[in-house]
């Protein structure tokens, strides 16, 4: 089957995560099944846009969010451009089809305090209690995303240069400076780390206690369970602290362009969002300091 076919693209060319494609999978064959009750379509390659839209439709009078909407259709899009790929049809009936729009959420930065109340929390006396507080810190003194955290190795920490080189996306290496009192903690953890009795996988930096390289959702409950005794904000995630990270750069001064490189980001687009707690920072100030707003 050309569905089959194309799941094996996305794992074996595309590089996807299992996960992904199982949901790009469940994406194409939920609108299989409403082609086949709706229209008596048996195949998803012959469909048209006409019949897309009725299920667009059908999506939205089922409350299901624009967000979600636009994610399902974006998997049927990746379909028909792998069956053009493969030559199955001729002309991909979402050429012209435009995303529902959709309310950027504004990402609400952990406070300074929230951080600092965090890393002044963390049980240094064991080997997890210096990992998770090296976590921490490097989430927040260098705002590298969580997949680039855990993928990091031994050799990516030069203590010489006082850096650590990051593999982003699209493999791109970018290179972000290491402050003091993150070195300091990563001596310590480097020091317990080598007290471990087995070590499999001994090239990654970061490890739980079996010997093994830390896997995402590990990484992600480390976050969320310290920042829950500091914080009564509903999202808490490293991503929060790679936003917290940017932010508090820019609230001090730091030139957009730089917050761009350390972030890894393509473009100044991506780094903008970033902008506007800043401007709600500016305005706070703005109106405790203007003269107009003291008389």
């Amino acid at each position: 089957m050309a569905v089959n076919k194309f799941i094996d693209f996305l794992l074996l060319e595309k590089k996807y995560s299992q996960h992904t494609a199982v949901a790009y999978q469940r994406d194409i064959e939920m609108f299989q099944l409403f082609l086949t009750n709706e229209f008596s379509v048996s195949e998803v390659s012959d469909a048209n846009y006409s019949q897309i839209r009725s299920w667009i439709v059908e999506l939205v009078s089922a409350n299901v969010t624009n967000r979600t909407i636009n994610r399902k259709v974006s998997s049927l899009n990746s379909y028909y451009k792998f069956l053009l790929k493969i030559e199955t049809i001729e002309l991909n009936p979402l050429t012209k089809h435009k995303a529902l729009k959709v309310s950027k959420k504004l990402q609400i930065p952990f406070s300074e305090t929230e951080i600092a109340s965090v890393l002044n929390g963390i049980d240094t006396d064991s080997f997890e209690g210096l990992r998770d507080k090296l976590i921490v810190e490097l989430f927040y003194s260098t705002g590298m995303r969580r997949v680039e955290l855990v993928n990091l190795q031994l050799s990516d920490v030069d203590i010489s240069q006082r850096q650590v080189k990051v593999l982003g996306k699209r493999n791109k290496e970018r290179f972000i400076p290491l402050l003091p009192n993150v070195i300091k903690t990563h001596r310590a953890y480097l020091d317990e780390r080598s007290q471990l009795k087995l070590v499999k996988d001994s090239n990654a930096l970061f490890l739980s206690l079996k010997g093994v390289k830390v896997y995402e959702k590990l990484v992600y409950r480390v976050i969320t369970n310290y920042f829950d005794t500091v914080s009564s904000k509903v999202k808490k995630s490293p991503h929060i602290l790679r936003h917290s990270f940017a932010t508090h750069l820019l609230n001090n001064g730091a030139d957009l362009n730089s917050v761009k490189e350390l972030l890894g980001h393509s473009s100044l687009a991506a780094t903008q969002v970033y902008t506007h707690n800043s401007v709600a920072e500016l305005k706070k100030v703005y109106e405790k300091a203007h003269p107009r707003t003291l008389s």
